[in-house]
């Protein structure tokens, strides 16, 4: 990916406006419209173009010249070699974390690493980070938009966009708690759990055995709320559009404050309808091409990947045909393939599986890992290996305390 210009402080509104063509618009107003109907689209339609307008005035001329000659096609290459970590697996210089870390990988890298994903820097309640109390600054245990800045300067940086639910501690949640009307729909919550009924309940697939509903006391009742992950998460209400541009918005913050790739977590879940599996649904993907398209517009040198342990053929679902949806997506199906080979002392199942890859790959790029900070998943290789194949590798990790 090509070095990044930083973007403007401050947006000038002293140079023409951006307007979305013709074309764009009318295919990004279809994708509203699919998700809230006709009435609420066109109502909501302007917004989403003054989101990118304000967006669009932070950019230097240097950086909308840049863009200009950037080739998507040259994005990616295997030459690209990420660095996933925390904030503050390197401890030091009196909570900037973060400078700590980015001197710690200038002293040994050599070239080769020239990406680094920061696990959520965000102020957070639990989960390692992944509940998020405040998606717009930097935790200062770990230093501040000034350090991720410098680290941005010499490498290209991944930024966790977690957009599926938010901390029970964030204001958001808590204005909702105290019946902020502003907040009422942000979030999916009933009045009684029987509302949603054991036969709805039976057929949410999600990766925990928690009840999906957590009572929380509001102002007006008890209410009981959904939450995919722990009772710290609350889950939002993508069925609200002020929702979705609220997000959207803080993804192009995260563009400007220095992201080259948004990874977009647990964006599986994203779509809450009682009485389906409330995974994959098409409103989930209708909501990660429109994010496609902003960046397309007006930062086509950002990347999007999609975060989705589930069946390899789930997962490549979010290339959607190549040019409408995710950049790359990760290669869920390549960690456990390798200890399997390794286990079972047979290549056979990965060369069959990386032959079909080819086809695959011409509709996006793989992101390729061995392990990832939640460790190696098998959901990938369901399809792939045998329940009997699932099993050993299970048995020979677990033997070896893994």
């Amino acid at each position: 990916m090509v070095s990044r210009i930083p973007y403007n402080r401050d947006p000038d509104f002293s140079r023409p406006l951006f307007r979305i063509p013709g074309a764009a618009h009318d295919k990004m107003l279809s994708r509203l419209i699919f998700l809230y109907g006709e009435k609420q689209a066109r109502q909501w339609m302007p917004e989403l173009e003054r989101l990118l307008q304000v967006h669009y005035a932070h950019k230097p001329q240097e950086l909308i010249e840049q863009e200009r000659a950037c080739n998507p096609a040259e994005r990616f290459t295997e030459r690209d070699f990420v660095l996933i970590t925390y904030g503050d697996i390197i401890q030091g210089d009196h909570g900037k974390n973060l400078r700590t870390l980015h001197r710690f990988v200038e002293s040994f890298n050599r070239g080769a690493i020239n990406t680094i994903h920061l696990l959520p820097f965000f102020p957070y309640s639990s989960d390692r980070g992944f509940a998020v109390v405040d998606f717009s600054s930097v935790d200062p245990n770990l230093g501040t938009w000034e350090c991720v800045r410098d680290m941005g300067a010499d490498y290209d940086l991944m930024f966790d966009v977690v957009m599926n639910h938010c901390s029970s501690r964030s204001a958001m949640f808590r204005e909702y708690l105290r019946g902020n009307p502003q907040y009422r729909d942000y979030f999916i919550a009933f009045d009684s759990p029987d509302d949603l009924t054991e036969d709805q309940r039976s057929k949410i697939f999600r990766p925990r055995t928690s009840d999906v509903l957590t009572r929380f006391d509001a102002i007006d009742g008890p209410k009981y709320v959904w939450t995919t992950f722990s009772h710290d998460q609350i889950d939002f209400n993508f069925r609200n559009p002020a929702v979705l541009l609220d997000v959207l918005d803080g993804v192009m913050m995260y563009v400007r404050r220095g992201a080259d790739i948004i990874r977009l977590d647990a964006v599986t879940y994203l779509w809450c309808e009682p009485g389906t599996e409330c995974v994959h649904l098409p409103e989930t993907h209708a909501i990660v091409k429109l994010l496609r398209d902003m960046l397309d517009l007006v930062a086509p040198g950002v990347a999007l990947i999609t975060e989705t342990n589930v069946p390899h053929q789930e997962n490549i679902s979010y290339f959607g045909n190549g040019r409408d949806e995710a950049h790359m997506v990760y290669n869920f199906a390549l960690p456990p393939l390798v200890l399997h080979t390794m286990y079972a002392q047979d290549a056979s199942a990965l060369l069959d599986w990386a032959e079909g890859l080819a086809a695959d790959a011409d509709a996006g790029t793989f992101f390729n890992i061995l392990d990832t900070h939640d460790g190696i998943g098998v959901m990938g290789v369901r399809g792939i290996l045998s329940s009997e194949q699932i099993a050993a590798l299970i048995a020979n990790a677990s033997a070896r305390g893994l």
